[in-house]
């Protein structure tokens, strides 16, 4: 597998990014991983299609390109060139197509030990310091209210159809971000995202204390 290649192919298309899911985004994640790893007994196999996901994993999201579908082809292309083999090309693909929150509002998809790295890695950046920019920095670029106060900020069901249509950036805190900890697999995850969690919540004290104080 050669890693080189697929890095420079995640570089290329996400390099551009306007969205808080670009190259330097991919690299924390990486950072993530190894971090989660410390805890987790692996071969080194593993380890380079944990990396692989992660450098692939936002080409195909749909806040990153209009045709998800074609992007997984050059992700399939990408990745072929790179000498994966066929069975580590189908892991990836099972991955990246599922590891995402809005995949498993309904039920939750059983991921390999593989998946659960790469999406408790991925979660971790939406939180803590990081996460409150992101959001923000997100929110600005799709045209989203800072906040509004006829809002309802934290709904007693999440859905795919309500799900990012609650209009603000800090119903983004609400619907998912505060509640996110609680979805991580591995122990090392849970501990990194509740610390990042309590940021959040430190940070929404604040936020709440300006904004709606009478």
């Amino acid at each position: 597998m050669d890693l080189t290649k697929i890095q420079q192919f995640s570089k290329e298309r996400l390099a551009g990014d306007l969205t808080g899911h670009d190259y330097r985004h991919i690299c924390r994640v990486i950072k993530n991983a190894n971090d989660i790893m410390k805890d987790e007994t692996l071969a080194q196999s593993q380890v380079d299609l944990i990396h692989a996901a992660i450098y692939v994993h936002d080409v195909i999201d749909d806040k990153v390109t209009t045709d998800p579908d074609k992007a997984l082809q050059d992700v399939d292309q990408c990745l072929k060139d790179a000498c994966v083999t066929e069975e580590e090309i189908h892991h990836i693909h099972d991955i990246i197509t599922h590891m995402s929150y809005s995949r498993n509002l309904q039920s939750r998809y059983e991921l390999t030990l593989e998946g659960q790295i790469v999406q408790d890695a991925d979660r971790i950046d939406s939180l803590g310091a990081m996460g409150i920019a992101r959001t923000f920095y997100y929110a600005g670029q799709a045209g989203h209210l800072l906040y509004d106060e006829e809002c309802p900020r934290d709904l007693e069901t999440l859905t795919t159809d309500n799900y990012r249509n609650q209009g603000t950036a800090i119903n983004h805190f609400y619907e998912k971000l505060i509640h996110l900890h609680k979805t991580m697999n591995r122990p090392s995850a849970k501990r990194l995202a509740k610390e990042r969690t309590e940021v959040i919540e430190s940070f929404l004290d604040q936020f709440n204390h300006e904004a709606y104080r009478s």
